[in-house]
Protein backbone atom coordinates (compact mmCIF):
# COMPACT_ATOMS: atom_id res chain seq x y z
CA UNK A 1 0.00 0.00 0.00
CA UNK A 2 1.38 3.37 -1.03
CA UNK A 3 2.00 5.98 1.63
CA UNK A 4 -0.81 8.17 0.28
CA UNK A 5 -3.27 5.27 0.41
CA UNK A 6 -2.19 4.40 3.92
CA UNK A 7 -2.69 8.01 4.97
CA UNK A 8 -6.19 8.09 3.48
CA UNK A 9 -7.08 4.82 5.17
CA UNK A 10 -5.72 6.11 8.48
CA UNK A 11 -7.82 9.26 8.13
CA UNK A 12 -10.89 7.12 7.38
CA UNK A 13 -10.40 5.12 10.57
CA UNK A 14 -9.89 8.32 12.57
CA UNK A 15 -13.07 9.80 11.11
CA UNK A 16 -15.00 6.61 11.95
CA UNK A 17 -13.84 6.81 15.57
CA UNK A 18 -14.78 10.48 15.83
CA UNK A 19 -18.22 9.91 14.31
CA UNK A 20 -19.17 7.01 16.58
CA UNK A 21 -17.38 8.55 19.56
CA UNK A 22 -19.86 11.41 19.70
CA UNK A 23 -22.40 9.01 21.23
CA UNK A 24 -20.00 7.32 23.68
CA UNK A 25 -20.02 8.24 27.39
CA UNK A 26 -18.23 7.29 30.57
CA UNK A 27 -20.47 5.51 33.09
CA UNK A 28 -19.63 5.92 36.78
CA UNK A 29 -21.54 3.11 38.48
CA UNK A 30 -18.83 1.16 40.27
CA UNK A 31 -15.67 1.74 42.25
CA UNK A 32 -12.33 2.37 40.64
CA UNK A 33 -12.57 1.73 36.90
CA UNK A 34 -15.73 3.12 35.24
CA UNK A 35 -17.35 1.53 32.21
CA UNK A 36 -18.45 2.98 28.91
CA UNK A 37 -21.90 3.50 27.49
CA UNK A 38 -23.75 4.70 24.38
CA UNK A 39 -26.49 7.29 23.95
CA UNK A 40 -28.72 4.75 22.24
CA UNK A 41 -31.96 6.74 22.21
CA UNK A 42 -33.11 10.14 23.44
CA UNK A 43 -32.49 10.16 27.19
CA UNK A 44 -31.41 6.49 27.19
CA UNK A 45 -27.85 5.25 27.70
CA UNK A 46 -27.02 1.59 27.08
CA UNK A 47 -24.18 0.00 29.03
CA UNK A 48 -23.25 -3.44 30.41
CA UNK A 49 -24.98 -4.94 33.41
CA UNK A 50 -21.83 -6.35 35.00
CA UNK A 51 -20.40 -2.84 35.42
CA UNK A 52 -23.40 -1.57 37.43
CA UNK A 53 -22.25 -2.20 40.99
CA UNK A 54 -24.30 0.50 42.71
CA UNK A 55 -27.76 1.55 41.58
CA UNK A 56 -27.78 4.98 43.22
CA UNK A 57 -25.62 8.00 42.48
CA UNK A 58 -24.86 6.98 38.90
CA UNK A 59 -23.42 9.64 36.60
CA UNK A 60 -22.40 9.68 32.97
CA UNK A 61 -19.69 11.87 31.50
CA UNK A 62 -20.65 12.96 28.01
CA UNK A 63 -18.53 13.44 24.93
CA UNK A 64 -18.63 17.16 25.67
CA UNK A 65 -17.19 16.60 29.16
CA UNK A 66 -20.45 17.26 31.00
CA UNK A 67 -21.30 15.17 34.08
CA UNK A 68 -24.98 14.18 34.04
CA UNK A 69 -27.01 12.32 36.67
CA UNK A 70 -28.49 9.04 35.48
CA UNK A 71 -31.08 6.63 36.87
CA UNK A 72 -30.95 2.88 36.38
CA UNK A 73 -34.09 2.07 34.39
CA UNK A 74 -33.56 -1.65 33.86
CA UNK A 75 -31.00 -4.41 33.69
CA UNK A 76 -30.73 -7.88 32.19
CA UNK A 77 -27.87 -10.08 33.40
CA UNK A 78 -28.73 -12.74 30.79
CA UNK A 79 -27.63 -10.45 27.94
CA UNK A 80 -25.33 -8.33 30.12
CA UNK A 81 -27.21 -5.15 29.21
CA UNK A 82 -28.48 -2.29 31.34
CA UNK A 83 -30.13 1.01 30.51
CA UNK A 84 -29.82 4.37 32.22
CA UNK A 85 -32.19 7.29 31.85
CA UNK A 86 -30.97 10.88 31.85
CA UNK A 87 -32.97 14.09 32.07
CA UNK A 88 -30.62 15.71 29.58
CA UNK A 89 -28.21 14.53 26.93
CA UNK A 90 -24.98 15.99 25.65
CA UNK A 91 -24.15 13.67 22.80
CA UNK A 92 -25.27 12.43 19.40
CA UNK A 93 -27.43 9.40 18.77
CA UNK A 94 -25.49 6.67 16.95
CA UNK A 95 -25.72 5.66 13.34
CA UNK A 96 -26.35 1.93 13.44
CA UNK A 97 -24.80 -0.47 10.97
CA UNK A 98 -26.00 -3.96 10.09
CA UNK A 99 -23.96 -6.57 11.97
CA UNK A 100 -25.40 -9.33 9.78
CA UNK A 101 -23.29 -7.94 6.93
CA UNK A 102 -19.94 -8.21 8.71
CA UNK A 103 -17.57 -10.96 7.66
CA UNK A 104 -14.83 -12.88 9.37
CA UNK A 105 -11.67 -10.77 9.27
CA UNK A 106 -13.39 -7.41 8.82
CA UNK A 107 -11.54 -4.55 10.52
CA UNK A 108 -13.43 -3.06 13.47
CA UNK A 109 -12.89 -0.61 16.32
CA UNK A 110 -13.86 -0.88 19.97
CA UNK A 111 -14.40 2.53 21.55
CA UNK A 112 -14.62 3.61 25.18
CA UNK A 113 -14.14 6.62 27.40
CA UNK A 114 -11.79 7.04 30.32
CA UNK A 115 -12.60 8.28 33.80
CA UNK A 116 -11.80 11.81 32.59
CA UNK A 117 -13.98 11.40 29.50
CA UNK A 118 -11.25 10.97 26.90
CA UNK A 119 -12.22 8.87 23.89
CA UNK A 120 -10.03 5.78 23.50
CA UNK A 121 -9.94 3.06 20.87
CA UNK A 122 -8.77 -0.47 20.23
CA UNK A 123 -8.60 -2.01 16.78
CA UNK A 124 -8.79 -5.58 15.54
CA UNK A 125 -10.87 -7.89 13.42
CA UNK A 126 -14.01 -9.96 13.61
CA UNK A 127 -12.55 -13.17 14.99
CA UNK A 128 -15.61 -15.41 14.89
CA UNK A 129 -19.19 -15.35 13.64
CA UNK A 130 -22.14 -17.65 14.04
CA UNK A 131 -25.90 -17.43 14.10
CA UNK A 132 -28.31 -17.08 16.99
CA UNK A 133 -26.86 -18.25 20.28
CA UNK A 134 -27.59 -18.39 24.00
CA UNK A 135 -25.50 -16.90 26.74
CA UNK A 136 -24.53 -19.00 29.75
CA UNK A 137 -27.35 -17.23 31.63
CA UNK A 138 -29.99 -18.02 29.02
CA UNK A 139 -30.12 -14.74 27.11
CA UNK A 140 -30.74 -14.87 23.38
CA UNK A 141 -28.24 -13.19 21.07
CA UNK A 142 -29.29 -12.68 17.46
CA UNK A 143 -25.67 -13.33 16.45
CA UNK A 144 -22.52 -14.51 18.11
CA UNK A 145 -19.79 -11.98 17.31
CA UNK A 146 -16.36 -12.78 18.72
CA UNK A 147 -13.71 -10.09 18.56
CA UNK A 148 -9.98 -10.44 17.99
CA UNK A 149 -8.93 -7.22 19.72
CA UNK A 150 -7.98 -5.97 23.17
CA UNK A 151 -10.96 -4.90 25.24
CA UNK A 152 -9.18 -2.83 27.85
CA UNK A 153 -10.63 -2.23 31.35
CA UNK A 154 -13.49 0.26 31.04
CA UNK A 155 -14.20 -0.53 27.37
CA UNK A 156 -17.15 -2.81 28.15
CA UNK A 157 -20.39 -1.02 27.34
CA UNK A 158 -18.79 0.90 24.48
CA UNK A 159 -19.58 0.35 20.81
CA UNK A 160 -18.24 -1.96 18.15
CA UNK A 161 -17.68 0.29 15.12
CA UNK A 162 -17.09 -0.47 11.45
CA UNK A 163 -14.82 1.52 9.15
CA UNK A 164 -17.77 3.71 8.15
CA UNK A 165 -18.24 4.90 11.73
CA UNK A 166 -21.48 2.95 12.20
CA UNK A 167 -22.17 1.09 15.42
CA UNK A 168 -22.71 -2.67 15.12
CA UNK A 169 -23.33 -3.49 18.78
CA UNK A 170 -22.17 -3.19 22.38
CA UNK A 171 -18.85 -4.67 23.46
CA UNK A 172 -18.53 -6.78 26.59
CA UNK A 173 -16.09 -9.03 28.38
CA UNK A 174 -18.87 -10.32 30.64
CA UNK A 175 -20.44 -13.01 28.45
CA UNK A 176 -17.60 -14.96 26.91
CA UNK A 177 -15.60 -16.01 29.94
CA UNK A 178 -13.57 -12.80 29.73
CA UNK A 179 -13.12 -13.03 25.96
CA UNK A 180 -14.23 -9.92 24.06
CA UNK A 181 -17.47 -10.18 22.14
CA UNK A 182 -20.15 -7.84 20.85
CA UNK A 183 -23.87 -7.87 21.60
CA UNK A 184 -25.44 -7.18 18.18
CA UNK A 185 -27.59 -4.09 17.70
CA UNK A 186 -30.75 -6.15 17.05
CA UNK A 187 -30.37 -7.79 20.46
CA UNK A 188 -29.70 -4.41 22.05
CA UNK A 189 -32.82 -2.86 20.51
CA UNK A 190 -35.05 -5.74 21.58
CA UNK A 191 -33.66 -5.72 25.11
CA UNK A 192 -33.95 -1.92 25.41
CA UNK A 193 -37.63 -2.15 24.43
CA UNK A 194 -38.27 -4.76 27.11
CA UNK A 195 -36.30 -2.93 29.79
CA UNK A 196 -38.09 0.35 29.09
CA UNK A 197 -41.43 -1.46 29.39
CA UNK A 198 -40.79 -3.45 32.58
CA UNK A 199 -37.31 -2.75 33.90
CA UNK A 200 -36.38 -6.38 33.29
CA UNK A 201 -36.74 -9.01 30.56
CA UNK A 202 -39.61 -11.43 31.24
CA UNK A 203 -38.46 -15.04 30.89
CA UNK A 204 -40.17 -18.35 31.71
CA UNK A 205 -38.94 -20.68 34.41
CA UNK A 206 -39.67 -24.17 35.71
CA UNK A 207 -39.34 -23.60 39.44
CA UNK A 208 -37.49 -26.84 40.23
CA UNK A 209 -33.92 -27.80 41.06
CA UNK A 210 -32.74 -30.80 39.02
CA UNK A 211 -29.78 -33.16 38.99
CA UNK A 212 -28.89 -35.95 36.55
CA UNK A 213 -29.46 -39.46 37.88
CA UNK A 214 -29.09 -42.98 36.48
CA UNK A 215 -32.30 -44.89 35.80
CA UNK A 216 -32.46 -48.38 37.38
CA UNK A 217 -32.63 -51.25 34.90
CA UNK A 218 -35.96 -52.33 36.38
CA UNK A 219 -37.52 -49.03 35.28
CA UNK A 220 -36.02 -48.86 31.77
CA UNK A 221 -38.54 -51.09 30.02
CA UNK A 222 -41.02 -48.23 29.51
CA UNK A 223 -38.37 -45.70 28.42
CA UNK A 224 -36.50 -44.88 25.25
CA UNK A 225 -33.09 -46.53 24.69
CA UNK A 226 -30.17 -44.95 26.56
CA UNK A 227 -32.58 -42.87 28.61
CA UNK A 228 -31.29 -40.84 31.51
CA UNK A 229 -33.17 -38.75 34.00
CA UNK A 230 -33.24 -35.62 36.11
CA UNK A 231 -34.28 -36.05 39.70
CA UNK A 232 -36.25 -33.22 41.31
CA UNK A 233 -34.37 -32.02 44.40
CA UNK A 234 -36.45 -28.92 45.13
CA UNK A 235 -39.81 -27.55 44.05
CA UNK A 236 -40.44 -23.82 44.39
CA UNK A 237 -43.66 -22.96 46.18
CA UNK A 238 -46.20 -21.63 43.71
CA UNK A 239 -43.88 -22.18 40.75
CA UNK A 240 -44.88 -23.80 37.45
CA UNK A 241 -43.52 -27.22 38.47
CA UNK A 242 -45.57 -27.30 41.69
CA UNK A 243 -48.70 -26.07 39.91
CA UNK A 244 -48.26 -28.92 37.38
CA UNK A 245 -48.09 -31.45 40.23
CA UNK A 246 -44.36 -32.22 40.15
CA UNK A 247 -43.11 -33.30 43.57
CA UNK A 248 -39.79 -33.87 45.29
CA UNK A 249 -38.20 -37.14 44.12
CA UNK A 250 -39.85 -37.24 40.70
CA UNK A 251 -37.46 -38.13 37.88
CA UNK A 252 -37.96 -36.30 34.58
CA UNK A 253 -37.13 -38.74 31.76
CA UNK A 254 -38.61 -37.08 28.68
CA UNK A 255 -39.26 -33.55 27.42
CA UNK A 256 -41.63 -33.27 24.47
CA UNK A 257 -41.03 -36.94 23.77
CA UNK A 258 -37.23 -36.73 23.82
CA UNK A 259 -34.82 -38.05 26.49
CA UNK A 260 -33.36 -35.55 28.97
CA UNK A 261 -30.09 -37.04 30.30
CA UNK A 262 -28.72 -33.60 31.19
CA UNK A 263 -30.06 -30.32 32.57
CA UNK A 264 -28.91 -28.70 29.32
CA UNK A 265 -32.05 -29.96 27.55
CA UNK A 266 -34.27 -28.25 30.11
CA UNK A 267 -32.28 -25.01 30.01
CA UNK A 268 -32.35 -25.00 26.21
CA UNK A 269 -36.11 -25.57 26.16
CA UNK A 270 -36.69 -22.73 28.62
CA UNK A 271 -34.40 -20.40 26.68
CA UNK A 272 -36.37 -20.96 23.47
CA UNK A 273 -39.81 -20.79 25.14
CA UNK A 274 -42.07 -17.88 25.99
CA UNK A 275 -44.12 -17.15 29.07
CA UNK A 276 -47.38 -19.10 28.68
CA UNK A 277 -45.90 -21.95 26.63
CA UNK A 278 -46.64 -25.53 27.66
CA UNK A 279 -43.89 -28.10 28.20
CA UNK A 280 -44.91 -31.75 28.22
CA UNK A 281 -42.84 -33.90 30.56
CA UNK A 282 -42.72 -37.61 31.27
CA UNK A 283 -41.76 -38.51 34.84
CA UNK A 284 -41.00 -41.57 36.86
CA UNK A 285 -42.75 -41.41 40.23
CA UNK A 286 -41.89 -44.35 42.46
CA UNK A 287 -41.04 -46.24 39.24
CA UNK A 288 -44.39 -45.48 37.58
CA UNK A 289 -44.51 -43.34 34.42
CA UNK A 290 -46.49 -40.11 34.84
CA UNK A 291 -47.11 -37.41 32.21
CA UNK A 292 -47.56 -33.76 33.16
CA UNK A 293 -47.95 -30.48 31.28
CA UNK A 294 -46.16 -27.47 32.72
CA UNK A 295 -47.53 -24.00 31.95
CA UNK A 296 -44.44 -21.80 31.99
CA UNK A 297 -44.92 -18.71 34.11
CA UNK A 298 -42.80 -15.57 34.22
CA UNK A 299 -39.77 -15.78 36.46
CA UNK A 300 -40.33 -13.42 39.38
CA UNK A 301 -38.24 -10.26 39.26
CA UNK A 302 -35.50 -10.32 41.89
Amino acid sequence: MAASELTRFSEQISAAAAQAGASVVTVHARRRIPSSGIYWRDGVVVTVDHAIQHEQGITVLSSGGKSIEAKLAGRDPATDLAILKTEESDGSLPQLGDPTQVKLGHLVLALGRTRQGNLVASSGIIGGLSGESRTWRGGRLDQSIRLDLELYPGFSGGPLVNVEGKILGVNTSGLGGGRPMAIPSATVNRTVDQLLAKGYVPRPYLGAALQPVQIPESARSSLKPNAGGLIVLHVETGGPAEVAGIVLGDVIVELEGKPVPHTYEIRSALASSKVGDILKLKLLRAGTPVEVSVNLAERPAR
